[in-house]
């Protein structure tokens, strides 16, 4: 049951030609969004809290290891002197600080997975409230590209999303500190080393410093280079992967139907198309991740011998002791790996553009409904008076369009009204318009402030959940009373699912459909909408739903008015009014598509 407000004005498929910003720009502004997405959730505090609490054992989990890189040079100076004793005394030092290492790696490990947990949580829920806002199911729907697999979005990409963000994110913050605190340990380490050129010796301050930097600049340029059709394969990847799921989900939903009609080959070749277009994606990501292994393997393994490579000259020159070689190899070690977190982790850095990409476009396109528009005329809608209203009503949609006949119609309460779309094509947008579905067209709509009013598709909807939850939807079960309920499924002649009311299960797959129809008239009697809007004549009912329906309007309901979108007129007396849809002349339409 729902209160009638003004509609949304988007178009579905509109594209707005206007310059496309820049893949950087993009980039940015879509990252931006993500993070205040996150900002205004429920939950920021408990976000804040974790970030504290990471970025505090990072900076401890630094220390140490500043610390661990300093001790390399007394163990290693102990070991080329062959000093037992300091030997083993820095082997207990070991020990102090490995263990002080692994109680922080174990903080990090569960502070990074409940990050993971919570931001999942909070964007999902984000995505759920957006894509479930009034009207927004249908637009999105007809939008074009990006409502296709809205549910992929929501749930497998958002659960991607959150958990490559919160990894990449702390991988690069721990990256950038390590760095800070061990570049100046490089610099100043690697100040004594001499190299000589035919007996001349030349001092570069900070040597290893940018050997580091030249290093892990031209892996990660290289990375870049190579790696950089990793995000366009992923965002197709993706929607590959949606569209094969979707496939196999229609399948299962449809089990009957396609056993029935022996169709169990044609559904076999359509899945089998389907898992072929996910597998060419699939052999081009194959591909390019090989290529981009010859670049990140190639720089690990090189990165084995690099540091001591340059560093050679100044223990062979004499100008560092081993422990003070084993030092500097260690501290270059961090420096090139934090310098190479890019190279590292550049496939999972363009899995993460390609998926935020899909969920920050398909969540600008939820936000973005109310704004987008075309230039033309909208239905209006209005709130006021004390009955249905329906002046000068056109809906257009593709290359063409219907009007109301007569041109103004009234519906008052005990009103059944019969609406015959004429052009075979109408019936499902002039329905949809007077839910406020679809706005494209002209005229005016209007309904008492405050009506409740209850629409009814051609079929039934039964959400999962209890049996109590599905029959009372969208209302809360607990406004009413079992012995409510028990009468009116008694009324309706589903006494039998009286004992299942707290039941949980998949009520639209265990319910026949004439159970379906029965319950929504059992909704009906519990609901009790003032304006009724139906999307099936009555002649379409069996027998025993007809004398059902016929009663309930006849006795509990008299007052509802009632009004039928149908392709056919009725051979009964049940309306008392009838109305027509026409089609419009093809000069006088617009675009849009009703389906």
């Amino acid at each position: 049951m729902t209160e009638r407000i003004e509609p949304n004005r988007a178009e579905p498929g509109e594209e707005v030609a206007e310059e496309r910003p820049s893949e950087t720009a993009e980039l940015i502004r879509q990252f931006s969004d993500f993070v205040l997405a996150l900002w205004r959730s429920s939950g920021r505090s408990t976000f804040i809290l974790l970030t504290v609490g990471i970025v505090t054992v990072i900076l401890a989990t630094n220390a140490m290891q500043v610390a661990l890189n300093a001790w390399n040079k007394p163990f290693y100076d102990a070991i080329e002197q062959k000093n037992i004793r300091s030997f083993i005394t820095y082997l207990m030092v070991f020990g102090g600080i490995a263990g002080v290492l692994l109680a922080l790696n174990v903080a990090q490990t569960w502070l990074d997975q409940m990050i993971k947990l919570q931001s999942r949580k909070w964007l999902t829920r984000d995505l759920i409230e957006q894509w479930l806002a009034p009207r927004r199911l249908v637009m999105i729907r007809n939008s074009g590209e990006i409502g296709v697999n809205p549910d992929q979005r929501v749930h497998e990409d958002a659960r991607h999303l959150a958990e490559l963000s919160a990894g990449l994110g702390i991988g690069l913050f721990q990256s950038s500190l390590l760095l800070a605190s061990f570049i100046g340990v490089l610099w100043v380490l690697s100040s004594g080393i001499a190299l000589t050129f035919n007996g001349t010796s030349i001092v570069i301050p900070g040597y290893m410093v940018w050997c580091a930097l030249i290093y892990a600049a031209t892996g990660s340029w290289l990375s870049w280079q190579v790696g950089r059709p990793l995000i366009g394969i992923g965002i197709e990847r993706y929607a590959r992967e949606a569209d094969l799921r979707f496939a196999m989900v229609q399948v299962s939903e449809n089990a009957n139907g396609i056993a029935l009609n022996a169709g169990e080959a044609d559904e076999k070749n359509r899945l089998g198309e389907e898992l072929e277009r996910v597998l060419g994606v699939m052999r081009q990501l194959v591909g390019a991740i090989a290529r981009l292994t010859w670049v990140t393997a190639g720089y690990g393994w090189v990165g084995i011998v690099a540091p001591i490579v340059i560093a050679a000259p100044g223990y062979f020159g004499g100008q560092l002791t081993f422990g003070q070689l084993m030092m500097v190899v260690g501290a270059f070690n961090q420096v090139q790996g934090s310098l190479r977190w890019f190279v590292d982790n550049f496939s999972a850095i363009a899995d993460w553009r390609a998926t935020l990409s899909r969920v920050m476009t398909f969540r600008e396109a939820l936000t973005s409904l109310e704004v987008r528009g075309r230039s033309g005329e909208h239905i209006a809608y209005a709130n006021d008076g004390d009955h249905l209203a329906l002046d000068n009503v056109r809906i257009t949609w593709t290359d063409s369009g219907a009007e109301l006949e007569p041109r103004t119609v009234d519906v008052r309460p005990g009103d059944r009204l019969q609406i015959i779309d004429g052009t075979g094509r109408g019936r499902g947008a002039f329905f949809s318009a007077l839910a406020g579905l679809w706005p494209f067209g002209s005229g005016k709509i209007s309904l008492p402030a405050g009506a409740r009013t209850m629409f009814l598709p051609e079929r039934p909807y039964m959400p999962d959940g209890t049996l109590r939850a599905a029959i009372t939807y969208p209302a809360s079960p607990s406004d009413f009373t079992d012995e409510q309920l028990n009468a009116a499924l008694a009324r309706v002649d589903l006494t039998r699912l009286a004992s299942s009311l707290d039941r949980r299960s998949r009520w639209s797959r265990e319910l026949s459909y004439d159970d379906e129809a029965r319950l929504t008239f059992a909704r009906l009697l519990l609901l009790k909408p003032d304006w009724i809007f139906t999307e099936q004549s009555i002649d379409t009912l069996d027998e025993r739903q007809r004398r059902i329906f016929s009663s309930i309007l006849d006795d509990e309901l008299k007052q509802a008015a009632l009004v039928t979108v149908a392709g056919r007129g009725s051979t009964s007396d049940f309306y008392n009014r009838t109305a027509d849809l026409v089609a419009l002349p093809a000069a006088e339409t617009d675009k849009g598509d009703p389906e």
